[in-house]
């Protein structure tokens, strides 16, 4: 060991842990592309996609994707239906030309319903792609005759609508049944075979920020999960035995599943390797689909299956049980904010024994502060002979200086399962907390969590012990309350909740320690 890792090695981890969390919320905020509010209106809309390079079927060939989207007919609407939950308007290529939510806690700032699909962005659900390019040509001239005009789907019922279309030698017949919720599903006949790839749609662009994961997934039938991130498709990827693909952003989502008969399924990009979905066929095609929200409900109530299409990242493992707690709590208690407060008060009383022995530590280093500094004056021009007397002085006062870092490390993972449940958790919109708080999936209104937070922070810092001698890392401590308050102002009220209560928590147990260590030292002074 060198004069580097010395008595402060401690107090240089832990603040490594710290600046590394702050370039993660930095690297999030200023590099990571942003596309919220963005439309991508320069994707290329006759472009044709490299053939396929693998087989998608038994005795199939490669084929193309032709992406031909010129057409007289592709904004008259011929059929709409409607529910409590939402309306779709099909148009006369046979496809969902708009998907509107209705229920109020979707409505966007003009109090207006959104549409999960975007005029701009192509493909649109249920769009056909021929693979012979002069039947795909014709298939976005010929419009499709649907036998209603309009269908009302009263709770927990479903109507089904027919969309067919005549061309040269094959006749299309579209069967849609619809239910209340959002999901439907589709089942394709053509007289006579011919290739085709049937889409489930460009992923919703309501909620794209550069926080959360965008783009599309799949999973197969070894209940495998792949995801493919907007930007990162260089080519064209085959899958087969696909139990369910979903394009999604970070609270909506549209997708194509089936478990009993799995799909062959390409995933193809845009001009901006964007992933887009296709599955394949020849002539008849069955799955069910859905687009809507990504509430965990009500996934849970089409397929439990479909949940996998909440996206948390890395910590998925430790983020999904967390979920599945706080909506437990929530059950409970009926309220999304103070579910968020117990549920941290819950997680520190779990992680109290790691917590109290990290704050044990730092105090019994700060009581040995003036020992170790002698030492390592004594023995300032033989290291090894300072770290040998430094770990004697540890042994008999039994304090390591380990055994404050790796508590906060251990605790890191379940920090970050929180931070993504909360940030994906479309179930906090519009969900209120307090009187000023009506919606904790956006951020504080009036600043008043993140000041909290960063005032909390602040007096956290001031009653913990610190022994740090290097004056460049006494100042950015000083300031990491502040760094704090700024990064967290954007983030959504429910996540800075949590960190707030989670501040308040660590202030009230170093404060009780200090006066434990205190009564101890005050012992140990009297009978000297």
């Amino acid at each position: 060991m060198n004069n580097s890792n010395n008595i402060f090695e401690q107090k240089r981890i832990l603040l490594a842990v710290i600046i590394s969390f702050l370039f993660f919320v930095i690297y999030d905020y200023f590099f990571i592309p942003k596309n919220n509010n963005i439309i991508e209106k320069n994707i290329t809309q006759n472009q044709t996609v490299n053939q396929i390079q693998e087989n998608l079927a038994p005795n199939v060939e490669s084929k193309n994707i032709n992406l031909d989207l010129k057409s007289d007919n592709q904004n008259s609407i011929i059929s709409i239906v409607k529910s409590s939950h939402f309306e779709a308007q099909i148009d006369s290529l046979g496809r969902i030309a708009a998907f509107y939510l209705k229920d109020k806690k979707f409505q966007d700032k003009n109090n207006e319903f959104i549409n999960l699909v975007s005029k701009e962005l192509a493909p649109y659900p249920l769009e056909i792609r021929f693979s012979d390019s002069t039947l795909n040509q014709e298939a976005f001239k010929v419009a499709y005759v649907a036998d209603k005009k309009e269908l009302f789907i009263d709770e927990n019922e479903s109507k089904t609508l027919y969309l067919t279309q005549k061309l040269s030698d094959i006749e299309v017949t579209k069967k849609i049944t619809f239910y209340s919720k959002g999901n439907y599903e589709i089942e394709v006949k053509l007289n006579k075979n011919a290739s085709y790839f049937i889409s489930p749609g460009y992923r919703p662009n309501i909620a794209v920020d550069s926080y959360t994961v965008h783009g599309a997934l799949v999973l197969d039938d070894k209940e495998t999960l792949h995801t493919l991130e907007d930007g990162d498709v260089k080519q064209d990827e085959n899958f087969k035995n696909v139990l369910m693909t979903s394009a999604f952003d970070r609270y909506y989502a549209t997708f194509f599943y089936n478990f009993d008969k799995p799909l062959n399924i390409t995933i193809t990009k845009d001009s901006k390797n964007n992933p887009l979905i296709f599955a394949y066929s020849e002539n008849e095609f069955q799955a069910g689909a859905y687009i809507g929200s990504k509430e965990h409900k009500i996934l849970r109530s089409i397929n439990p299956k479909l949940e996998a299409v909440v996206e948390y990242g890395w910590f998925t493992f430790i983020a999904k049980p967390m979920f599945e707690f706080l909506d437990f709590l929530h059950n409970y208690i009926g309220n999304w904010g103070w579910a968020i407060v117990v549920m941290t008060l819950i997680v520190r009383i779990v992680l109290f024994p790691l917590t109290y022995k990290s704050m044990i530590s730092m105090n019994k280093l700060k009581d040995l502060a003036p020992k170790m500094k002698e030492i390592r004056d004594r023995y300032k021009g033989d290291p090894q002979k300072m770290n040998i007397h430094m770990m004697e002085l540890y042994k008999k006062h039994g304090a390591n200086p380990m055994s404050g870092c790796l508590p906060i490390l251990l605790q890191i993972p379940i920090f970050f399962a929180i931070y993504r449940v909360l940030l994906n958790a479309i179930e906090l919109k519009a969900a209120p907390w307090a009187f000023w708080i009506h919606d904790l999936s956006v951020m504080d209104p009036y600043f008043i969590l993140p000041i909290l937070m960063g005032l909390t922070m602040f007096l956290q810092q001031l009653i913990t012990p610190m022994s740090i001698q290097d004056p460049m890392q006494a100042k950015i401590m000083k300031f990491l309350p502040l760094i704090f308050t700024f990064f967290f102002i954007t983030f959504p009220a429910g996540l800075t909740l949590y960190w707030f209560i989670n501040n308040i928590c660590s202030l009230i147990q170093q404060w009780i320690i200090n006066k434990i260590f205190q009564k101890e030292h005050s012992k140990k002074e009297s009978v000297k």
